[in-house]
């Protein structure tokens, strides 16, 4: 008997080995599709999960403010959320949207804050305050909520406007949250006369104003502003520039002169009994410091009548 295979059935199979690598080729891509698309489907729920975990920080921090929003003593305006400082019937209104962490905020304090300091007490200006917590959730942390609580803390104590220039003139970092730490802002009160009390020390622990800060925020938010600081001159945007013209101590000065042209300075008392204007001999102690970038190296601050650096507000949409 030849042991030959004869041609045809040869033919089959080979016909039917190729069939069945084949099948195999497919059902190992089948798999393999199978496993990608678990991984990838685990990927974009981790995605989602922490774009929850990145809208809750940005919204909450790390704080745990609850309870009724109790408004510092002398807060004024719609929900009480405005600091006033200086003559209720001053002619202009300057209007300011700060963080205490934000670098650009300092940089425009340190730069315009005796120019400011002196219209305000020449009747010429009010300011109105108001406090965002941008910061803390753009870069995590809680050191915008713990100082603006202590500010409001300060504001009890008819202390705002110099422990407001004490924590702008010794603003850490960007990155750094050291204002987290209540203990550091504490401290910081120390450079103030007489803010340093067991009545502060308390109000600050216990963040007293956390839920009223926490408004604050919410209304910055929904006011459709870019970013902080964010400074209106009798409701017109004047930082960075107005008119084409770069803010300055001089051309603040001259933008408030010239809107106060033909009346009267005001003489009223501030809305907050006690409350001292704004006063650089309050941070004498620290030096001025510039805009912090992002990896914490500091620009320096504009001084005198110069031209303030034209940075941006630091974007309330994270940068």
């Amino acid at each position: 008997m030849s042991d030959k295979i004869p041609e045809g059935n040869r033919s089959a199979r080979e016909r039917l080995a190729r069939q069945r690598e084949q099948e195999k080729g497919r059902e190992k891509r089948r798999r393999t599709l199978i496993v990608a698309s678990a991984v990838v489907g685990v990927l974009a729920l981790a995605a989602v999960v922490g774009l929850i975990a990145a809208n809750v920080s940005k919204d909450g921090g790390e704080d745990t403010a609850s309870g009724p929003a109790i408004a510092p003593s002398g807060a004024s305006g719609e929900d009480a959320l405005t600091l006033p400082v200086g003559a209720a019937d001053a002619p202009s209104t300057l209007t300011i949207w700060e963080d205490f962490r934000c670098p650009v905020c300092a940089q425009f304090e340190n730069a315009l804050r005796d120019t400011v300091s002196e219209l305000v007490n020449d009747g010429q200006v009010r300011v109105e305050y108001h406090l965002a917590t941008i910061i803390d959730g753009n870069l995590g942390g809680s050191g915008s909520l713990r100082a603006a609580n202590a500010a409001a803390c300060a504001q009890d104590a008819g202390k705002f406007a110099p422990y407001h220039d004490v924590l702008f003139s010794n603003q850490p970092p960007e990155p750094d949250d050291a204002y987290g730490k209540n203990s550091r802002l504490i401290e910081l009160a120390g450079k103030v006369q007489g803010l340093d009390t067991p009545e502060f020390r308390s109000c600050v622990e216990d963040g007293d104003h956390d839920s009223w800060v926490k408004k604050s925020d919410t209304a910055f938010r929904e006011g459709g502003f870019q970013g902080t600081p964010t400074v209106l001159l009798n409701g017109e945007s004047v930082f960075p520039s107005k008119d084409g013209e770069q803010i300055s101590p001089a051309a603040l000065k001259k933008w408030i002169l010239a809107a106060n042209k033909g009346k009267k300075p005001g003489t009223a008392a501030p809305s907050e009994p006690d409350a001292p204007a704004p006063s650089s001999a309050a941070s004498s102690s620290a030096s001025p410091k510039g805009s912090a970038t992002a990896d914490g190296s500091a620009t320096p601050s504009p001084q005198g009548d110069g031209p303030a650096d034209p940075a941006a507000p630091s974007s309330a949409a994270g940068s």
